[in-house]
């Protein structure tokens, strides 16, 4: 076999694993971008490395260590990436102010083509998607790295605590007590909770889901506020990073799209995949140059026949190229 040949399988060996590699590294930093960059550092790191490979574990067990140390060296600056409503009370309409914070300090939305592996086992698919929901996202955040590892390779990734232990380079009995550490911590972060966090979401979305989206893109296509009001949860909760302005309650909600949200009329949607979530891409008319510029990325929480969060991601020139979405639609879109 000639050296090429080597190289080209053993790109071939590593790259089968980017995108399972991706979520765990978007679990673990709550960034999209971060998570990329890490796994790219991690599949440089194994090509250069390889010839140190003895074989003693699988390569994907070599590659989940290598990417596990990559994550825990870009989290111990110690941020947490979090939700407006991690961080501040809710903000009445009549107060609503947009301040932005910087882009580190927000859980970031990901497409799901990036981070979930095709598999063939639906309740293997289900908890995927369950994983990288926005509600657990955050809650994963709020745990130190090394039980946040712990956690995702026994809960998500169905690891043994012996393989957990030879990855981290501890024992089996220190692997069990960060995983109850975890399970702890994020049960009490569950009863705090009082807001639906999309949990009660199918997959694939059933009938009267889909429905519901149906009517959410007719409503807000429409800018039909007394449509939009009836498919709203009475806890709803909207939220806009990069500003950490959060609204809550329909009419809060409503408000503020027929305030300063009013240039929003007569935007267009797209469907998307996000966060095993429904979403879409948002663009809104461009009075300038005609058409529609894109405007947000929405990721929805929908529980109990309602949308109980309707998040708007704005940093446009970040989100839609992640996506995969043109940057512009031409009036004849419609």
């Amino acid at each position: 076999m000639t050296n090429g040949t080597a190289t080209t399988e053993l790109d071939s060996a590593l790259e089968k694993h980017r995108t399972e590699l991706t979520g765990y590294c978007y679990r673990m930093l709550g960034s999209s971008f971060e998570a990329e960059d890490a796994v790219q550092d991690t599949l440089v790191r194994a090509w250069r490395s390889y010839e140190k490979f003895e074989g003693r574990s699988s390569l994907r067990s070599w590659l989940y260590r290598i990417a596990t140390n990559v994550c825990l060296d870009m989290l111990s600056a110690g941020n947490k990436r979090a939700r407006p409503m991690d961080l501040t009370e809710a903000t009445p309409l009549a107060r609503a102010a947009l301040s932005p914070r910087p882009d580190h300090t927000w859980l970031e939305p990901m497409p799901d083509a990036r981070v979930l592996p095709s598999t063939a086992d639906p309740a293997e698919a289900a908890v995927a998607k369950e994983s990288v929901r926005l509600a657990f996202m955050a809650a994963l955040q709020q745990l130190p790295p090394k039980q946040r590892a712990v956690l995702i390779l026994r809960e998500v990734l169905a690891w043994r605590a012996s393989e957990v232990a030879e990855l981290l380079g501890t024992s089996v009995a220190s692997v069990n007590s960060a995983l109850q550490r975890a399970r702890a911590t994020l049960a009490e972060r569950a009863e705090r909770a009082d807001r639906g966090d999309g949990a009660a979401v199918s997959d694939p979305l059933d009938e009267e889901q889909q429905k519901l989206l149906e009517r959410y893109v007719a409503a807000f296509e429409g800018y039909d506020m007394t449509a939009l009001t009836a498919l709203l949860h009475e806890d709803a909760v909207m939220t806009m990073p990069p500003f950490d302005l959060w609204l809550a309650g329909p009419a809060d909600i409503t408000g503020f799209m027929t305030t300063l949200g009013a240039a929003c009329a007569g935007s267009r949607l797209r469907r998307v995949e996000a966060n095993g979530l429904p979403a879409f891409a948002h663009y809104k008319p461009d009075p300038e140059a005609g058409g529609f510029a894109p405007w947000a990325v929405q990721v929805l929480e929908i529980s109990d026949g309602r949308i109980t969060g309707f998040h708007c991601f704005l940093d446009t020139k970040r989100w839609f190229p992640l996506f995969d979405l043109p940057l512009r639609l031409e009036a004849e879109a419609d």
